[in-house]
């Protein structure tokens, strides 16, 4: 059976004397094939640092150079080349190709950097700058442009509970993440509920309960090597019983390449959708930024067997292959939901077209 670990108080789980209570149906016990195809996931995994997974977990400070610090690599990057591309010389083949190489460098994907090129171009045969220079405020025009193809709607709706499935391959992340989700919703005076159905990776359910006590909100997990669906179904049932506001469910980092795996997490799906109407009400994919393309091909291979809600970039002061986040948004048509631009709570941003532009062509450098 589940186990209820609360935080701020002891609720008990419901029972058939509660007449305020809903009933939870019995454990859901896995296939034996399912069974026999996530089994070697056990052995893949390695031990986890807890110590270092947890580390101080503070109250925010809104700063407002958080963007530029976070996107300051990726900068340096993109827009340091791009300096000398934009200064007073003519408008040429060569400029053009220099740009491409610029976009490139930045992980920006082949596919994107092509239309953002043919784009500039265009702009300049109908516009017919006297010089480069003007190239720079085309650039951003474009990719403010591309950004703002798929609007950003709040995280959490109306409904009660509001249940995001997170989803991701071993090592995005992703339960650093669900943590940064919990203390934010908890902030706002969200009840949360954080669902352990990450039940194959070393340490996982603890990782996550440890996260849950120094948050302050309720936990639902299993014993290691249960179903991951079961565990979601017992999360679904007692977030109903217990009126909670938003329900994050954690699950197992899915090799994109393993299809039996990933038919279990379709099986979840299934499970959450089953026992409350209209959920999962988000559906999130965690992805390290610092990977680059090899983010972009998770995230399509996600996309084919989940209806994808929204993208959270991890890591995006990490690397400077930030630039994927053109790639995904275009490629995928769905928007970047939230960025990771460092290690502290308020580091996890709401994304922000505007502020990720702003950001990005800043002249201002600001002290990692």
């Amino acid at each position: 059976m589940a186990q209820w670990l609360p935080w701020r108080k002891k609720p008990s789980l419901p029972t058939a004397t509660d007449t305020n209570a809903v009933e939870l149906e019995p454990q859901l016990t896995p296939e034996p094939t399912e069974v026999a195809a996530t089994a070697p996931l056990q052995q893949e995994e390695v031990s986890i640092d807890l110590a270092e997974e947890t580390a101080d977990f503070e109250v925010p400070i809104k700063s407002p150079g958080i963007w530029r610090r976070g996107l300051a690599r990726l900068r340096r990057v993109l827009t340091t080349p791009l300096g000398e591309l934009f200064r007073r010389r003519p408008i040429s083949e060569e400029v053009f190709a220099e740009l491409e190489e610029a976009l490139l460098g930045a992980d920006v994907g082949v596919q994107v950097t092509t239309q953002l090129v043919e784009r500039l171009r265009e702009r300049c045969r109908r516009d017919k700058p006297e010089d480069a220079s003007a190239l720079r405020g085309y650039l951003k025009e474009e990719i403010l442009a591309l950004l703002r193809k798929f609007p950003v709607a709040p995280l959490v709706g109306e409904s009660r509970p509001w249940v995001m499935l997170t989803v991701g391959v071993n090592g995005v992340g992703k339960t650093t993440t669900i943590a940064k989700l919990a203390a934010r919703f908890s902030r706002e005076q969200k009840k949360v509920l954080l669902v352990a159905a990450d039940t194959f990776r070393a340490a996982a359910s603890e990782q996550l309960e440890i996260w849950a006590g120094r948050i302050g909100v309720d936990i639902v997990k299993h014993q290691s090597g249960a179903s991951p669906a079961a565990v979601a179904f017992d999360g679904i049932r007692a977030a109903i019983a217990r009126k909670t506001d938003v329900v994050i469910i954690d699950t197992a980092g899915r090799l994109h390449t393993k299809s039996p795996l990933m038919e279990e997490l379709k099986k979840i799906h299934r499970i959450v959708a089953r026992e409350l109407a209209g959920a999962p009400h988000e559906i999130l994919l965690v992805l390290d930024a610092s990977t680059g393309q090899n983010a972009l091909q998770q995230a399509l291979a996600f996309q084919q067997i989940l209806p994808l809600s929204g993208v959270i970039l991890a890591k995006m002061d990490g690397s400077a292959k930030g630039g994927m986040i053109l790639a995904v948004t275009e490629r995928l048509g769905i928007p970047v939901r939230c960025v990771g631009l460092g290690e502290k709570v308020e580091d996890l941003q709401d994304f922000s077209a505007e502020a990720f532009v702003e950001a990005l062509f800043s002249q201002e450098e600001t002290e990692l």
